[in-house]
Protein backbone atom coordinates (compact mmCIF):
# COMPACT_ATOMS: atom_id res chain seq x y z
CA UNK A 1 0.00 0.00 0.00
CA UNK A 2 2.89 2.83 0.78
CA UNK A 3 3.63 2.50 -2.93
CA UNK A 4 0.27 3.16 -4.22
CA UNK A 5 0.04 5.75 -1.76
CA UNK A 6 3.34 7.16 -2.57
CA UNK A 7 2.66 7.02 -6.52
CA UNK A 8 -0.89 8.94 -5.78
CA UNK A 9 1.26 11.76 -3.93
CA UNK A 10 3.88 12.12 -6.93
CA UNK A 11 0.43 12.38 -9.33
CA UNK A 12 -0.92 15.17 -6.99
CA UNK A 13 2.48 16.91 -7.04
CA UNK A 14 2.56 16.79 -10.82
CA UNK A 15 -0.52 18.15 -11.55
CA UNK A 16 0.29 20.92 -9.05
CA UNK A 17 2.91 21.80 -10.96
CA UNK A 18 2.07 21.50 -14.75
CA UNK A 19 -0.82 23.76 -13.66
CA UNK A 20 1.67 26.28 -11.61
CA UNK A 21 3.86 26.21 -15.49
CA UNK A 22 0.72 26.97 -17.46
CA UNK A 23 1.04 29.87 -19.46
CA UNK A 24 -1.93 31.65 -20.13
CA UNK A 25 -2.55 34.51 -22.83
CA UNK A 26 -4.70 36.46 -25.19
CA UNK A 27 -4.61 37.14 -28.57
CA UNK A 28 -6.49 39.96 -30.25
CA UNK A 29 -7.12 40.65 -34.23
CA UNK A 30 -7.56 44.56 -34.35
CA UNK A 31 -8.50 46.33 -37.66
CA UNK A 32 -7.02 49.99 -36.60
CA UNK A 33 -9.03 51.44 -39.68
CA UNK A 34 -5.95 53.53 -41.50
CA UNK A 35 -3.41 54.53 -38.67
CA UNK A 36 -1.43 56.56 -40.61
CA UNK A 37 2.05 58.42 -39.75
CA UNK A 38 2.80 62.06 -39.90
CA UNK A 39 5.63 62.55 -42.60
CA UNK A 40 3.54 64.21 -44.81
CA UNK A 41 3.05 61.69 -47.64
CA UNK A 42 0.13 59.83 -47.39
CA UNK A 43 -1.78 57.99 -50.29
CA UNK A 44 -5.31 58.95 -49.02
CA UNK A 45 -6.75 62.29 -49.66
CA UNK A 46 -8.04 62.78 -45.67
CA UNK A 47 -4.41 61.51 -44.58
CA UNK A 48 -2.79 64.98 -46.10
CA UNK A 49 -1.24 67.28 -43.57
CA UNK A 50 -4.14 69.69 -44.26
CA UNK A 51 -6.60 66.95 -42.83
CA UNK A 52 -4.68 64.89 -40.37
CA UNK A 53 -2.16 66.91 -37.90
CA UNK A 54 -0.49 65.57 -34.68
CA UNK A 55 -3.54 66.30 -33.16
CA UNK A 56 -5.34 63.76 -34.97
CA UNK A 57 -2.76 61.31 -34.69
CA UNK A 58 -2.54 61.63 -31.23
CA UNK A 59 -6.52 61.35 -30.75
CA UNK A 60 -6.11 57.98 -32.63
CA UNK A 61 -3.43 56.52 -31.00
CA UNK A 62 -4.41 57.15 -27.33
CA UNK A 63 -7.73 55.70 -28.30
CA UNK A 64 -6.04 52.35 -29.82
CA UNK A 65 -4.33 52.34 -26.62
CA UNK A 66 -7.19 52.96 -24.50
CA UNK A 67 -9.33 49.77 -26.34
CA UNK A 68 -6.18 47.19 -25.89
CA UNK A 69 -5.94 48.45 -22.43
CA UNK A 70 -9.09 46.82 -22.14
CA UNK A 71 -7.24 43.37 -21.84
CA UNK A 72 -5.53 41.55 -19.43
CA UNK A 73 -6.33 44.12 -16.57
CA UNK A 74 -4.72 47.32 -18.41
CA UNK A 75 -1.57 45.10 -19.42
CA UNK A 76 -2.90 44.25 -23.32
CA UNK A 77 -2.80 41.21 -24.94
CA UNK A 78 0.52 39.08 -25.32
CA UNK A 79 -0.56 38.93 -29.26
CA UNK A 80 -2.12 42.04 -31.26
CA UNK A 81 -2.20 41.27 -34.73
CA UNK A 82 -3.21 44.47 -36.17
CA UNK A 83 -4.24 45.39 -39.98
CA UNK A 84 -4.61 49.15 -41.57
CA UNK A 85 -1.26 50.65 -40.84
CA UNK A 86 0.37 52.67 -42.94
CA UNK A 87 3.35 51.72 -45.35
CA UNK A 88 5.80 54.30 -44.53
CA UNK A 89 6.73 56.29 -47.48
CA UNK A 90 9.67 57.71 -45.88
CA UNK A 91 11.63 54.92 -44.57
CA UNK A 92 15.09 55.29 -43.17
CA UNK A 93 18.06 52.96 -44.67
CA UNK A 94 17.86 50.47 -41.35
CA UNK A 95 15.12 49.07 -40.00
CA UNK A 96 13.79 50.87 -36.69
CA UNK A 97 15.38 49.89 -33.67
CA UNK A 98 12.06 50.01 -31.20
CA UNK A 99 13.64 49.46 -28.16
CA UNK A 100 16.25 51.80 -28.72
CA UNK A 101 13.19 54.26 -29.61
CA UNK A 102 11.78 53.75 -26.95
CA UNK A 103 14.67 54.58 -24.41
CA UNK A 104 15.17 57.49 -26.40
CA UNK A 105 11.58 59.07 -25.65
CA UNK A 106 11.31 57.11 -22.47
CA UNK A 107 11.28 60.33 -20.41
CA UNK A 108 8.78 61.97 -23.09
CA UNK A 109 5.04 61.65 -23.41
CA UNK A 110 3.61 60.75 -26.72
CA UNK A 111 1.36 64.24 -26.07
CA UNK A 112 4.48 66.20 -25.71
CA UNK A 113 6.11 64.55 -29.07
CA UNK A 114 3.15 65.40 -31.38
CA UNK A 115 2.57 68.63 -29.26
CA UNK A 116 5.68 71.51 -28.24
CA UNK A 117 8.34 69.13 -29.46
CA UNK A 118 7.24 68.02 -32.29
CA UNK A 119 9.27 68.03 -35.13
CA UNK A 120 11.11 66.27 -38.55
CA UNK A 121 12.63 63.65 -36.41
CA UNK A 122 9.44 62.73 -34.96
CA UNK A 123 7.69 63.63 -38.26
CA UNK A 124 9.66 60.76 -39.70
CA UNK A 125 9.01 58.07 -37.33
CA UNK A 126 6.39 55.27 -38.63
CA UNK A 127 2.81 54.26 -37.73
CA UNK A 128 3.85 51.26 -35.63
CA UNK A 129 6.64 53.47 -33.59
CA UNK A 130 3.87 55.67 -32.89
CA UNK A 131 1.74 52.87 -31.59
CA UNK A 132 4.13 51.53 -29.34
CA UNK A 133 4.96 54.42 -27.97
CA UNK A 134 0.64 55.15 -27.32
CA UNK A 135 0.91 52.00 -25.69
CA UNK A 136 3.87 52.03 -23.68
CA UNK A 137 2.39 55.40 -21.93
CA UNK A 138 -0.47 53.71 -21.13
CA UNK A 139 1.36 50.95 -19.07
CA UNK A 140 1.74 48.41 -22.12
CA UNK A 141 5.12 47.15 -22.42
CA UNK A 142 7.15 44.62 -23.68
CA UNK A 143 6.30 44.65 -27.11
CA UNK A 144 8.45 42.92 -29.98
CA UNK A 145 6.73 44.53 -33.18
CA UNK A 146 6.83 42.54 -36.59
CA UNK A 147 5.75 44.64 -39.60
CA UNK A 148 4.61 42.88 -42.92
CA UNK A 149 6.82 44.14 -46.17
CA UNK A 150 5.36 46.10 -48.91
CA UNK A 151 4.95 43.41 -51.81
CA UNK A 152 2.37 41.69 -53.98
CA UNK A 153 2.18 38.54 -55.85
CA UNK A 154 2.69 38.92 -59.84
CA UNK A 155 0.04 40.48 -61.40
CA UNK A 156 -1.20 43.04 -59.02
CA UNK A 157 -2.23 45.88 -59.92
CA UNK A 158 -0.27 48.41 -57.53
CA UNK A 159 1.69 48.20 -54.02
CA UNK A 160 -0.54 48.84 -51.24
CA UNK A 161 -0.66 51.62 -48.84
CA UNK A 162 -1.31 49.67 -45.71
CA UNK A 163 0.22 46.75 -44.14
CA UNK A 164 0.06 44.27 -41.04
CA UNK A 165 1.67 44.31 -38.32
CA UNK A 166 2.11 41.83 -35.06
CA UNK A 167 2.78 43.16 -31.66
CA UNK A 168 4.13 40.13 -29.90
CA UNK A 169 6.01 39.47 -25.59
CA UNK A 170 6.63 36.14 -27.26
CA UNK A 171 9.97 35.69 -28.15
CA UNK A 172 9.91 35.99 -32.31
CA UNK A 173 11.97 33.00 -34.42
CA UNK A 174 11.14 33.91 -37.87
CA UNK A 175 8.81 36.25 -39.50
CA UNK A 176 8.08 35.92 -43.42
CA UNK A 177 5.94 38.17 -45.72
CA UNK A 178 3.85 36.17 -48.20
CA UNK A 179 2.94 38.68 -51.43
CA UNK A 180 -0.56 37.88 -52.58
CA UNK A 181 -2.54 38.94 -55.21
CA UNK A 182 -3.88 42.29 -55.23
CA UNK A 183 -4.21 42.72 -51.61
CA UNK A 184 -1.97 43.00 -48.07
CA UNK A 185 1.33 40.70 -47.63
CA UNK A 186 0.26 38.11 -45.19
CA UNK A 187 2.47 38.70 -42.39
CA UNK A 188 3.64 34.93 -40.53
CA UNK A 189 5.46 35.22 -37.43
CA UNK A 190 6.61 32.38 -35.70
CA UNK A 191 6.85 32.73 -32.34
CA UNK A 192 7.75 30.72 -28.90
CA UNK A 193 5.87 30.72 -25.77
CA UNK A 194 7.48 28.67 -23.25
CA UNK A 195 9.30 26.57 -25.48
CA UNK A 196 6.63 25.80 -27.58
CA UNK A 197 6.31 26.80 -31.40
CA UNK A 198 3.30 28.87 -32.36
CA UNK A 199 2.72 29.83 -35.68
CA UNK A 200 0.48 33.45 -35.93
CA UNK A 201 -0.43 34.72 -39.52
CA UNK A 202 -1.91 37.90 -39.69
CA UNK A 203 -3.71 38.86 -42.92
CA UNK A 204 -5.85 41.62 -44.70
CA UNK A 205 -7.36 40.17 -47.74
CA UNK A 206 -8.74 42.18 -51.13
CA UNK A 207 -12.13 44.55 -50.29
CA UNK A 208 -15.71 43.78 -51.44
CA UNK A 209 -17.19 40.67 -49.22
CA UNK A 210 -20.40 40.95 -51.11
CA UNK A 211 -18.70 41.19 -54.70
CA UNK A 212 -18.17 37.83 -56.97
CA UNK A 213 -15.97 40.11 -59.16
CA UNK A 214 -13.18 40.79 -56.36
CA UNK A 215 -14.06 37.01 -54.99
CA UNK A 216 -11.53 35.51 -57.49
CA UNK A 217 -9.13 37.83 -55.86
CA UNK A 218 -9.78 36.30 -52.05
CA UNK A 219 -9.59 32.86 -53.50
CA UNK A 220 -5.64 33.94 -54.62
CA UNK A 221 -5.24 35.32 -51.34
CA UNK A 222 -6.79 32.28 -49.23
CA UNK A 223 -4.98 30.12 -51.74
CA UNK A 224 -1.77 31.96 -50.45
CA UNK A 225 -2.38 31.44 -47.24
CA UNK A 226 -3.63 27.30 -47.77
CA UNK A 227 -0.59 26.80 -49.05
CA UNK A 228 1.85 28.07 -46.53
CA UNK A 229 -0.25 26.25 -44.07
CA UNK A 230 -0.30 23.00 -45.92
CA UNK A 231 3.56 23.21 -46.05
CA UNK A 232 3.47 23.22 -42.26
CA UNK A 233 0.85 20.64 -41.14
CA UNK A 234 2.64 17.89 -43.40
CA UNK A 235 5.81 18.75 -41.36
CA UNK A 236 3.25 18.56 -38.52
CA UNK A 237 -0.06 17.80 -38.72
CA UNK A 238 -0.58 19.25 -35.49
CA UNK A 239 1.32 22.61 -35.79
CA UNK A 240 -0.46 25.25 -33.38
CA UNK A 241 -1.45 28.19 -35.65
CA UNK A 242 -3.31 31.14 -34.99
CA UNK A 243 -4.77 33.23 -38.19
CA UNK A 244 -6.12 36.32 -37.72
CA UNK A 245 -6.94 39.67 -39.35
CA UNK A 246 -9.09 41.22 -41.66
CA UNK A 247 -10.00 38.46 -44.23
CA UNK A 248 -12.90 40.57 -46.08
CA UNK A 249 -14.77 37.57 -45.97
CA UNK A 250 -18.03 36.51 -43.81
CA UNK A 251 -17.55 33.35 -41.75
CA UNK A 252 -20.20 31.91 -43.81
CA UNK A 253 -19.16 33.54 -47.09
CA UNK A 254 -20.54 30.29 -49.23
CA UNK A 255 -24.02 30.44 -47.53
CA UNK A 256 -24.32 34.25 -47.54
CA UNK A 257 -23.22 34.73 -51.34
CA UNK A 258 -24.88 31.54 -52.87
CA UNK A 259 -24.16 32.87 -56.63
CA UNK A 260 -19.92 32.44 -55.34
CA UNK A 261 -19.14 28.93 -56.75
CA UNK A 262 -15.83 29.31 -55.09
CA UNK A 263 -15.18 31.42 -51.87
CA UNK A 264 -12.05 32.16 -50.28
CA UNK A 265 -12.45 31.51 -47.01
CA UNK A 266 -14.67 28.41 -47.02
CA UNK A 267 -13.58 26.41 -50.09
CA UNK A 268 -9.86 27.47 -50.27
CA UNK A 269 -8.90 27.79 -47.16
CA UNK A 270 -11.32 25.57 -45.96
CA UNK A 271 -12.24 27.23 -42.18
CA UNK A 272 -14.96 25.43 -41.22
CA UNK A 273 -17.70 25.21 -38.41
CA UNK A 274 -17.66 21.99 -36.85
CA UNK A 275 -15.32 21.96 -33.57
CA UNK A 276 -14.85 18.50 -33.17
CA UNK A 277 -13.88 18.10 -37.20
CA UNK A 278 -10.72 18.96 -36.73
CA UNK A 279 -9.59 16.16 -34.97
CA UNK A 280 -9.83 14.26 -38.16
CA UNK A 281 -7.63 14.64 -41.04
CA UNK A 282 -9.86 16.88 -43.55
CA UNK A 283 -10.83 19.56 -41.66
CA UNK A 284 -7.93 21.14 -40.08
CA UNK A 285 -9.44 24.87 -39.52
CA UNK A 286 -11.99 26.13 -36.89
CA UNK A 287 -13.75 29.02 -37.26
CA UNK A 288 -13.90 31.05 -34.17
CA UNK A 289 -16.81 32.71 -35.03
CA UNK A 290 -18.69 29.06 -34.25
CA UNK A 291 -18.37 29.98 -30.56
CA UNK A 292 -20.76 32.77 -30.06
CA UNK A 293 -24.77 32.22 -31.18
CA UNK A 294 -25.92 33.39 -34.26
CA UNK A 295 -27.77 36.23 -33.42
CA UNK A 296 -23.74 37.56 -31.60
CA UNK A 297 -21.92 37.31 -34.66
CA UNK A 298 -20.56 40.44 -35.91
CA UNK A 299 -17.58 42.87 -35.87
CA UNK A 300 -18.54 45.38 -38.06
CA UNK A 301 -21.80 46.49 -40.25
CA UNK A 302 -22.72 47.50 -43.74
CA UNK A 303 -25.84 48.81 -44.71
CA UNK A 304 -28.08 47.71 -42.10
CA UNK A 305 -26.09 44.39 -41.17
CA UNK A 306 -23.97 42.84 -39.33
CA UNK A 307 -20.92 41.63 -40.83
CA UNK A 308 -17.58 39.15 -39.72
CA UNK A 309 -14.81 40.81 -41.63
CA UNK A 310 -12.56 40.04 -38.75
CA UNK A 311 -11.56 36.06 -37.57
CA UNK A 312 -9.85 34.37 -35.56
CA UNK A 313 -8.98 30.78 -37.10
CA UNK A 314 -6.90 28.20 -35.47
CA UNK A 315 -5.47 24.81 -36.32
CA UNK A 316 -6.28 21.31 -34.97
CA UNK A 317 -2.70 21.79 -32.82
CA UNK A 318 -4.57 23.79 -30.42
CA UNK A 319 -6.67 21.31 -29.25
CA UNK A 320 -4.37 18.84 -28.48
CA UNK A 321 -1.72 18.17 -25.11
CA UNK A 322 0.98 19.90 -26.50
CA UNK A 323 2.33 23.16 -26.44
CA UNK A 324 -0.42 25.75 -27.11
CA UNK A 325 -4.35 25.32 -26.45
CA UNK A 326 -7.30 27.24 -26.94
CA UNK A 327 -9.52 28.04 -23.91
CA UNK A 328 -13.11 26.41 -25.02
CA UNK A 329 -15.42 29.10 -25.51
CA UNK A 330 -13.05 32.30 -25.17
CA UNK A 331 -13.88 33.54 -28.48
CA UNK A 332 -15.27 37.43 -27.46
CA UNK A 333 -15.97 40.36 -29.57
CA UNK A 334 -14.54 43.50 -28.09
CA UNK A 335 -17.25 45.66 -27.11
CA UNK A 336 -16.37 47.79 -24.86
CA UNK A 337 -19.84 50.62 -23.86
CA UNK A 338 -18.96 54.20 -23.16
CA UNK A 339 -15.82 54.01 -25.06
CA UNK A 340 -15.48 52.00 -28.72
CA UNK A 341 -19.66 51.35 -28.61
CA UNK A 342 -21.88 54.18 -29.94
CA UNK A 343 -25.57 54.27 -29.13
CA UNK A 344 -26.81 51.82 -31.70
CA UNK A 345 -24.16 49.20 -30.27
CA UNK A 346 -22.49 49.69 -33.28
CA UNK A 347 -18.31 50.49 -33.68
CA UNK A 348 -17.75 54.23 -32.99
CA UNK A 349 -15.40 54.22 -36.43
CA UNK A 350 -12.90 57.25 -36.79
CA UNK A 351 -13.30 60.51 -37.74
CA UNK A 352 -10.57 63.32 -38.61
CA UNK A 353 -13.16 66.26 -38.33
CA UNK A 354 -12.23 68.91 -36.36
CA UNK A 355 -9.32 70.11 -34.57
CA UNK A 356 -8.08 66.70 -32.67
CA UNK A 357 -10.75 63.98 -34.51
CA UNK A 358 -12.62 61.41 -32.84
CA UNK A 359 -13.54 57.66 -33.11
CA UNK A 360 -11.69 54.40 -32.90
CA UNK A 361 -12.65 52.09 -35.85
CA UNK A 362 -14.96 51.02 -38.39
CA UNK A 363 -14.09 47.71 -36.50
CA UNK A 364 -14.36 45.89 -33.23
CA UNK A 365 -11.41 44.04 -32.08
CA UNK A 366 -12.15 40.29 -31.82
CA UNK A 367 -10.06 38.30 -28.87
CA UNK A 368 -9.18 34.54 -27.83
CA UNK A 369 -7.47 33.12 -25.01
CA UNK A 370 -5.09 30.07 -24.94
CA UNK A 371 -2.87 28.17 -22.56
CA UNK A 372 0.15 26.30 -22.51
CA UNK A 373 -0.29 22.37 -21.53
CA UNK A 374 2.98 20.60 -20.52
CA UNK A 375 1.01 16.42 -21.38
CA UNK A 376 3.33 16.50 -24.62
CA UNK A 377 0.39 14.28 -25.97
CA UNK A 378 -0.93 14.77 -29.54
CA UNK A 379 -3.74 12.13 -29.30
CA UNK A 380 -5.26 13.30 -26.50
CA UNK A 381 -8.10 16.18 -27.30
CA UNK A 382 -9.58 19.21 -25.03
CA UNK A 383 -12.71 18.19 -23.71
CA UNK A 384 -15.59 20.66 -25.12
CA UNK A 385 -18.36 21.75 -23.26
CA UNK A 386 -20.75 22.49 -26.04
CA UNK A 387 -18.59 21.64 -29.23
CA UNK A 388 -20.74 23.43 -32.74
CA UNK A 389 -21.59 20.74 -35.02
CA UNK A 390 -22.01 21.42 -38.93
CA UNK A 391 -24.41 24.26 -39.38
CA UNK A 392 -25.93 24.54 -42.89
CA UNK A 393 -27.88 27.46 -42.30
CA UNK A 394 -29.31 29.72 -45.27
CA UNK A 395 -26.42 32.23 -44.41
CA UNK A 396 -28.73 35.06 -43.47
CA UNK A 397 -27.53 37.93 -42.72
CA UNK A 398 -27.78 39.34 -38.83
CA UNK A 399 -29.62 42.50 -39.04
CA UNK A 400 -28.69 45.31 -36.82
CA UNK A 401 -32.40 46.14 -35.02
CA UNK A 402 -32.61 49.96 -35.94
CA UNK A 403 -36.62 49.36 -35.70
CA UNK A 404 -36.51 48.01 -31.93
CA UNK A 405 -34.74 50.77 -30.36
CA UNK A 406 -36.55 53.23 -28.17
CA UNK A 407 -35.56 56.48 -30.22
CA UNK A 408 -36.99 58.99 -27.51
CA UNK A 409 -34.59 57.78 -25.10
CA UNK A 410 -31.21 57.63 -26.94
CA UNK A 411 -31.69 60.68 -29.37
CA UNK A 412 -29.97 63.77 -29.32
CA UNK A 413 -32.05 66.64 -29.54
CA UNK A 414 -31.03 70.44 -30.50
CA UNK A 415 -32.08 71.52 -26.80
CA UNK A 416 -29.20 69.25 -25.54
CA UNK A 417 -26.99 71.21 -27.82
CA UNK A 418 -24.79 73.91 -26.23
CA UNK A 419 -25.90 77.55 -27.57
CA UNK A 420 -23.94 78.36 -30.24
CA UNK A 421 -22.72 74.64 -30.91
CA UNK A 422 -22.29 72.91 -34.06
CA UNK A 423 -23.50 69.00 -34.14
CA UNK A 424 -20.63 68.55 -36.37
CA UNK A 425 -18.44 67.69 -33.80
CA UNK A 426 -16.66 64.04 -33.97
CA UNK A 427 -17.85 62.83 -31.00
CA UNK A 428 -21.68 63.03 -32.58
CA UNK A 429 -20.64 61.26 -34.95
CA UNK A 430 -22.97 57.61 -34.76
CA UNK A 431 -25.56 59.51 -32.73
CA UNK A 432 -29.27 59.62 -32.93
CA UNK A 433 -30.39 62.99 -33.33
CA UNK A 434 -34.41 64.25 -33.47
CA UNK A 435 -34.68 66.18 -36.52
CA UNK A 436 -37.00 69.18 -36.73
CA UNK A 437 -36.48 71.06 -39.86
CA UNK A 438 -36.88 72.23 -43.10
CA UNK A 439 -36.44 70.50 -46.34
CA UNK A 440 -33.71 72.67 -48.48
CA UNK A 441 -34.07 73.61 -52.16
CA UNK A 442 -31.81 71.80 -54.67
CA UNK A 443 -31.32 68.11 -56.21
CA UNK A 444 -29.77 66.84 -53.29
CA UNK A 445 -32.31 65.43 -50.76
CA UNK A 446 -31.53 67.66 -47.60
CA UNK A 447 -32.63 69.20 -44.59
CA UNK A 448 -31.90 72.71 -42.58
CA UNK A 449 -31.33 71.61 -38.84
CA UNK A 450 -29.70 74.00 -36.06
CA UNK A 451 -28.53 76.20 -38.54
CA UNK A 452 -27.14 73.69 -40.80
CA UNK A 453 -27.33 71.60 -43.85
CA UNK A 454 -27.03 68.11 -43.64
CA UNK A 455 -28.46 65.67 -46.69
CA UNK A 456 -31.10 62.78 -45.86
CA UNK A 457 -30.40 59.10 -46.81
CA UNK A 458 -31.15 55.58 -46.32
CA UNK A 459 -30.06 52.29 -47.49
CA UNK A 460 -33.05 51.13 -48.17
CA UNK A 461 -33.83 51.84 -51.56
CA UNK A 462 -37.41 51.74 -51.24
CA UNK A 463 -37.46 54.31 -48.36
CA UNK A 464 -34.81 56.25 -50.04
CA UNK A 465 -37.46 56.97 -53.05
CA UNK A 466 -40.15 57.07 -50.50
CA UNK A 467 -38.13 59.93 -48.60
CA UNK A 468 -37.83 61.70 -52.31
CA UNK A 469 -41.40 61.72 -52.84
CA UNK A 470 -43.02 62.69 -49.67
CA UNK A 471 -40.02 65.29 -48.39
CA UNK A 472 -41.03 68.57 -50.49
CA UNK A 473 -38.33 71.68 -50.20
CA UNK A 474 -39.47 73.99 -48.00
CA UNK A 475 -41.50 71.99 -45.84
CA UNK A 476 -41.23 71.03 -42.46
CA UNK A 477 -40.63 67.63 -41.61
CA UNK A 478 -39.54 65.47 -38.37
CA UNK A 479 -37.19 62.67 -38.25
CA UNK A 480 -34.75 60.45 -36.79
CA UNK A 481 -31.10 60.39 -38.16
CA UNK A 482 -28.06 59.31 -37.68
CA UNK A 483 -25.31 61.46 -37.89
CA UNK A 484 -22.42 60.51 -40.12
CA UNK A 485 -20.31 61.63 -43.51
CA UNK A 486 -20.08 60.68 -46.67
CA UNK A 487 -17.29 61.56 -48.42
CA UNK A 488 -16.64 64.66 -46.00
CA UNK A 489 -20.02 66.24 -46.65
CA UNK A 490 -22.43 65.50 -43.29
CA UNK A 491 -25.48 63.70 -43.43
CA UNK A 492 -28.78 61.97 -41.72
CA UNK A 493 -29.05 58.33 -42.59
CA UNK A 494 -32.74 57.27 -41.55
CA UNK A 495 -31.98 53.25 -40.93
CA UNK A 496 -35.79 52.67 -40.41
CA UNK A 497 -39.13 53.51 -41.93
CA UNK A 498 -40.22 53.56 -37.55
CA UNK A 499 -37.32 56.57 -38.03
CA UNK A 500 -40.07 59.04 -40.26
CA UNK A 501 -42.39 60.37 -37.83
Amino acid sequence: MPPVRLSYALLFVYALWASAVARPFTVVAYNVENLFDLDGVAAYAEYQPALYTPAHALTKLQNIARVVARFEGGRGPDVLMLAELEVDSTPGKTPPDYDAFLARYAGVKLADMLGAKFGPEIADLPAEALLLKALADAGMTGYHVVIGDNVTAAGSERKQEIKCAVFTRFPVKRSISHPTLNARAILEVQVEVDGAPLYLFANHWKSGASDPETEATRVANAQTLRTRLDELLRADSNADIIIGGDLNSQYNQKQRFPKMKVTGINDTLRSQGNELAVRGAQRDLYNLWYELPAEQRGSDTYRGEWGTLMHLIISRGLYDYRGVQYVDNSFTVAKFAGLNVDDLGLPVRWSGTGPNGGGFSDHFPIAARFTTVTDGRTDRWLALRSPSADQPGDGAPVKIGYGALDLAKVALTADKLPAGASLRDAVNLGKIVRVEGVVAAGPRLAVEFHGETYDVFSHDEALRKKLRADFKAGERVRFYGELGQYRERWQFVIQDAAWVK
